[in-house]
């Protein structure tokens, strides 16, 4: 059995936050990404209605940059996505679409990474990412 841990904490170790990523089924009818959406998770939390819990996440959506994996790299592509007036596109979704957790490579371009820069805002200082395919066998078989 496979178990991961995802993390969705405002406080991790007494510094920032620690917000994971994870590939969520948006289409199960298509086989790998063009049937997944990469999310931010910022909050686990469950509800009663009419009975019934419903186990759910508050996620910030990514964009896939085109249709296919960069040539390059051979990895899809990212973008933090928004919605009117700049604001980031939020959903609260079920955790069964929750598939595996995901991994971003920022796209750092050609200046020098900023040494201010802290692992719990890199998510709010790049404009695109890598879907790093390589972190797991579990990963590779899904990001393709």
């Amino acid at each position: 059995m496979h178990r991961e841990y995802i993390h969705a904490v405002p406080t991790w170790r007494q510094e920032g936050p620690h917000y994971d990523c994870a590939f969520v089924i948006t289409d199960p009818e298509l086989q790998g990404m063009r049937g997944m959406d990469i999310a931010c998770i910022l909050c686990f939390f469950s509800f009663k209605s009419k009975g019934i819990y419903y186990l759910s996440a508050i996620v910030r959506w990514f964009d896939c940059v085109g249709d296919a994996p960069d040539e390059t790299t051979g990895m899809w592509m990212v973008r933090p996505s928004f919605i009117q007036n700049h604001q980031h596109n939020l959903a609260v979704i079920h955790l069964d679409s929750i598939f595996h957790a995901a991994h971003l490579i920022p796209i750092y371009g050609r200046d020098f990474v900023p040494q201010e820069i802290a692992l719990y805002h890199s998510y709010d200082t790049f404009n695109g990412y890598y879907v790093n395919k390589f972190t797991d066998h579990h990963a590779f078989e899904i990001a393709y």
